[in-house]
């Protein structure tokens, strides 16, 4: 049953159509736009907070540093470590023991110093051959001769951190040198243990990170050094290989943009790339959050749209009632006509573009009746042509039959222009055409890209004429650089192709109306079914055609393995090669 639409429904449907692409195309651009400014923004705050945060950690470490620089430049501590240096091994214990309350007023000085809001919780003074002669910890026979710390401390100053029961330990190191002499080489090594409550004070700090996000550090081990936001006990646990610390570690690049975090979730985040102090501080929020503006808006603008659509349908419903009661008139009137009767009339008299319409009707009502008689005059005349040529007769005989077929070329032709590929399958073909014509043999018909030739009425027993067949398939194989040639004169690439050969019993149309004869049937299929399998630039025969063939002497024939080929229709093909 057809589904009819009146223009009632067509002038609504159209509204519909209208107000949906409008509100569409509207809803779009203001979600695009406004994606792009939250983006926008949003990164310039995570760019500021990671700037901010991160230039305040480079300043705490350069303080610590610095602070660290002051006990190990002081000179009571010099000229401890310089006579401790000389102290033999058996002697120096006793030694320590005399010296450590020396040691104790200098360190209590230099915190009195600089406040004890640094968090010190151990000093230890260790002398150039790795001994330790003073810790706040209590005096211990320890040796840091190979501690990674200690060795890296002779050389220069810098902060690391350990881990520890609730958490993480600052470590910093500085070497101590005789006399502020750096060119004869550091004396000792001072390394001191501090507490990160200030560092975790501005990591920990969530004001303006909304719902997910958070401030962490990372170093370049790419091991989270403090708390998560969403995981438990990360401290040197959680390994953080995101994009954002390959960018920094890898680059000492800084990186703004989105990226999956170490919970594999998309984030969008900020780096503070501080690779000179080991450490990244990443800046980052879930994208879903960032996102929750843009799903809010996008729903209202749904929300707003479907008002509207109801809105204008309601009036273009009330409008195409005013339009269609004249239409229907006209509308009874065509299918009159469409029955049949090409003598009805309408009487609308209206002034407007429905009136000119209902004059114009009654012309075309006229104009339709003498063209229906002219279509059936002309039909009658198609008829009795088309019995003419629907004639032909058929019969049957013995062919061999080849097909030459070129390889690829479907991707060949894609690469020239319609001009080009329309010359290089006329030289093709042509030249094709005359090794059969040289042969005897008679074209039949070009396929596509395809040419069909055959040898008629074909004597098995005709040693000569079998040869001749065979040695007009091997000389189009031979002839491929004189092909190469024709065409590269052209400007057109080198062709490779494939020829098949069958004998067999073939049907011969010939129609009534031309001279050229067309021939079909089991023999014709084999030999395109076989082409599919030859190898480029070689001919392959069928296994009728080689049980001919196989006893001359000058050809070489190989058989071509194909299980499918065998299981599905019982061919055996071979491929013919002249014997050298």
């Amino acid at each position: 049953m057809a589904f009819s639409i009146n223009l009632g429904k067509k002038l609504i449907f159209l509204v519909l159509i209208v107000s949906v692409v409008t509100i569409t195309i509207t809803g779009f651009l203001s979600f695009n736009y406004a994606d792009q400014i939250l983006d926008k923004r949003t990164g310039e705050q995570l760019l500021g907070e990671s700037t901010a945060r991160g230039e305040t950690l480079r300043l705490i470490f350069e303080s610590r540093i610095e602070q660290n620089n002051i006990l190990a430049s002081d000179p009571m501590i010099k000229l401890l470590v310089s006579n401790m240096n000389q102290i033999p091994e058996n002697q120096l214990k006793e030694i320590k023991e005399e010296n450590r309350r020396d040691f104790l007023i200098q360190v209590q000085a230099f915190q009195e110093l600089i406040g004890y809001s640094i968090g010190f919780e151990d000093t230890k003074i260790i002398g150039k051959n790795g001994k330790v002669f003073f810790s706040l910890t209590g005096i211990l026979n320890e040796n840091y001769a190979e501690d990674v710390f200690f060795q890296r401390g002779l050389k220069e100053s810098f902060i690391e951190f350990e881990p520890s029961e609730f958490g993480k330990k600052m470590i910093v190191v500085s070497p101590i040198f005789a006399d502020n002499k750096k060119g004869d080489g550091p004396i000792g090594v001072i390394i001191s243990k501090m507490r990160t409550s200030a560092i975790d004070n501005i990591l920990l700090n969530k004001s303006w990170l909304g719902e997910t996000g958070e401030v962490y550090i990372v170093n370049n081990e790419s091991l989270m050094l403090s708390k998560s936001r969403f995981l438990d006990d990360v401290i040197f646990k959680q390994q953080v290989d995101t994009f954002a610390v390959q960018k920094c570690f890898g680059n000492g690049e800084e990186f703004l943009g989105f990226y999956q975090d170490y919970r594999n979730v998309t984030i969008y985040g900020s780096s503070y790339c501080a690779d000179d102090l080991g450490i990244v501080l990443l800046v980052e929020m879930d994208e879903e959050e960032v996102k929750r503006p843009i799903d809010i808006l996008q729903e209202r603008i749904l929300e707003t749209g479907i008002i509207i659509s109801i809105g204008m349908v309601i009036a273009a419903f009330l409008i195409s009632k005013s339009l269609s009661r004249p239409l229907l008139k006209l509308k009874n009137a065509a299918n009159q006509i469409a029955n049949g009767d090409f003598g009805v009339r309408t009487n609308i008299t209206t002034s407007d573009e429905i009136g000119e319409v209902s004059n114009a009707f009654d012309s075309m009502a006229q104009k339709l009746q003498e063209s229906l008689i002219e279509i059936k005059e002309k039909e009658e005349v198609i008829k009795q042509q088309e019995e003419i040529l629907l004639k032909f007769s058929q019969h049957t005989q013995n062919d061999c039959v080849g097909v030459i077929d070129m390889k690829d070329s479907t991707r060949i032709s894609s690469e020239l222009s319609d001009e080009k590929v329309t010359k290089m399958y006329e030289i093709f073909l042509n030249f094709m055409a005359k090794i059969v014509r040289k042969h005897d043999g008679q074209v039949v018909k070009n396929i596509g890209d395809a040419l069909m030739f055959r040898f008629s009425n074909v004597d098995p027993k005709n040693t000569d004429g079998m040869k001749n067949i065979l040695e007009c398939c091997l000389e189009m194989i031979g002839s491929h650089d004189e092909l190469k040639k024709q065409l590269s004169a052209e400007g057109m690439p080198e062709l490779d192709y494939k020829i098949s050969a069958t004998y067999g019993t073939v049907k011969v149309a010939e129609s009534t109306t031309s001279n050229i004869s067309d021939i079909f049937g089991p023999t014709v299929n084999k030999c395109f079914k076989i082409n599919s399998l030859c190898p480029k630039n070689s001919v392959v025969v069928g296994d009728n055609l080689y049980e001919i063939l196989k006893d001359f002497d000058e050809y070489e024939f190989t058989q071509i393995s194909s299980g499918e080929m065998k299981e599905k229709y019982g061919y055996s093909i071979f491929e013919v090669k002249r014997r050298s």
